[in-house]
C-alpha cells in the first residue's frame, strides 16, 4: 500500500503492520487491498455506498458474505474493511479445468440466493430502479463502450447507449423477484476446495429478477471458457451446462435482455 495513502485512524489501527496485496481484478474503479484475514476497499463516495454496507449487514447469517469490520468516510472516499473470503475465485484455473465441479457449484450458489426470504430486504433492484440508474449513466456519459460485447454497438447492433436504453425501456420482460447478487460473475464467487465458500462485491445486490444473475453467470462462464480474459481457452466448458444443473430451460429473451442491460453499467 502506498505510503502516500492517508487512511482514517480506525482503519489504520486495524491493519497496522500488515502488508497487503493489490487486487486489480475488478472493473469498478475501486482500489482493493487484500490482507491475511481482511480486505480493504476504497471507492469514491456515491449514493450506493451506504446501501451496499446495509445490504452486507442484512445478509450476514443468511449467506456466506464478507463481514463488515469497519466503514469510514472522508470528503471523497469510503473505506470499507471487511473479512476476507476463504478460497479462490471460481475463475481460477483449478476450477476452470474441472467444469463439472465448477458448474455444479455455480448452480448451488444461485439456488442459495433463491432460498433467501426477501422479507425486510433493504434494497429493491427491480427493473424500474435499474433503468433509472442506467438512464443516469447514459446521460452522464459513464457507459464504457470499449468494455461491451463487440456486437452490442455498431454494425448490426445499437447506434449508441441512448438507442439501447430506449430499446430496454420498450422491451421490459416480466418480473420474477428473488434475492439477486446483481453482478453474478466468476470473480465474485469464491470456492474453497470442492465447496462454494461465498459471495463478494455486493454493490448491486438486492431483490431483483431471477434471470439477471443467470444471464450474467452464463456470459461470465462463456467468456472465461473462451479465453476472453487472459487468453487461455478451456474447451471442456459449455456454458449451457448451467441450465442442466439448474434444471431449467434457458429463457433466451431474458438472458439477452439482462446482458444488454448490464452493458450500460
Amino acid at each position: 500500500m502506498s505510503s502516500r495513502l492517508i487512511l482514517p485512524e480506525n482503519i489504520r489501527k486495524l491493519i497496522s503492520g500488515q502488508l497487503p496485496e493489490v487486487d486489480n481484478t475488478g472493473l469498478s474503479g475501486a482500489s482493493v487491498y487484500v490482507f491475511e484475514d481482511s480486505v480493504l476497499k476504497i471507492e469514491k463516495i456515491s449514493e450506493n455506498n451506504d446501501a451496499t454496507v446495509e445490504m452486507m449487514m442484512w445478509l450476514e447469517g443468511k449467506l456466506p458474505v464478507p463481514r463488515v469490520i469497519c466503514c469510514e468516510k472522508d470528503s471523497e472516499y469510503q473505506y470499507l474493511l471487511m473479512s476476507r473470503m476463504p478460497g479462490k475465485m471460481s475463475c481460477d484455473s483449478y476450477y476452470m479445468e474441472r467444469p463439472g465441479l465448477l458448474v455444479r457449484t455455480l448452480a448451488e450458489a444461485i439456488r442459495m440466493l433463491w432460498s433467501v426470504d426477501l422479507s425486510g430486504c433493504p434494497r429493491d433492484r427491480n427493473l424500474e430502479t435499474e433503468l433509472k440508474e442506467a438512464e443516469y449513466r447514459v446521460e452522464k456519459g459513464l457507459v464504457a463502450i470499449d468494455r461491451t460485447e463487440p456486437s452490442t454497438f455498431g454494425d448490426g447492433g445499437f447506434k449508441d447507449p441512448e438507442e439501447l436504453l430506449i430499446w430496454l425501456e420498450n422491451n421490459k420482460p416480466g418480473y420474477d423477484p428473488v434475492l439477486s447478487h446483481g453482478d453474478f460473475c466468476l470473480p465474485n464467487l469464491f470456492m474453497d476446495g470442492d465447496r462454494f465458500s461465498g459471495f463478494i462485491d455486493l454493490g448491486s445486490a438486492g431483490a431483483g429478477d431471477k434471470w439477471r444473475d443467470i444471464a450474467l453467470c452464463y456470459r461470465s462462464l462463456k467468456h472465461n471458457a473462451e479465453g476472453f480474459y487472459g487468453g487461455r481457452v478451456y474447451p471442456g466448458i459449455d456454458a449451457g451446462m448451467l441450465f442442466d444443473e439448474l434444471r431449467i430451460k434457458p429463457d433466451q429473451e431474458k438472458i439477452r435482455y439482462y446482458i444488454l442491460l448490464d452493458e450500460l453499467f
